[in-house]
């Protein structure tokens, strides 16, 4: 299976998702999720698949959480949804969908257990270094 990534090119930790991925030989399909969001059915089951609740999946940073009283603890998780379809720079990313399974890849580098040949060193962006080893796996 192809990887797919649901990413945010304007967010450094989307992108040095992105870049490990293509590191690492694998081509993948992106999905600009804030311009092309998931449909509801998709979204439920990414979250299902990251065994996590809707609200857990949630973007306050640059995004209109605070406006839309998302922190309100008696939304339901149908309620939130309806947020993140409606106001996808809600959804919190990136998210990585391989055959090894579905992440919030935040940090970028809990990408590489998703992968079958990952790139055992990366320099991110901001100059951090990664290392990954079979054995993190």
């Amino acid at each position: 299976m192809q990887p797919l990534i649901y990413h945010n090119p304007n967010c450094g930790t989307s992108r040095n998702t992105l870049a490990m991925i293509e590191a690492s030989g694998e081509t993948p399909e992106i999905v600009e999720y804030v311009d092309n969001p998931p449909s509801r059915e998709r979204l439920l089951w990414l979250v299902d698949q990251m065994h996590m609740a809707p609200r857990d999946l949630l973007r306050r940073k640059g995004t209109p959480y605070d406006e839309l009283g998302l922190d309100d603890a008696t939304l339901s998780d149908d309620q939130i949804v309806d947020a993140m379809l409606a106001h996808p720079i809600l959804i919190n990313r990136p998210i990585v969908v391989t055959d090894r399974g579905v992440r919030l890849c935040r940090p970028s580098e809990r990408v590489l257990d998703l992968l079958d040949q990952p790139i055992a060193t990366f320099t991110k962006e901001d100059g951090e270094v990664v290392t990954h080893s079979k054995d993190d796996a």
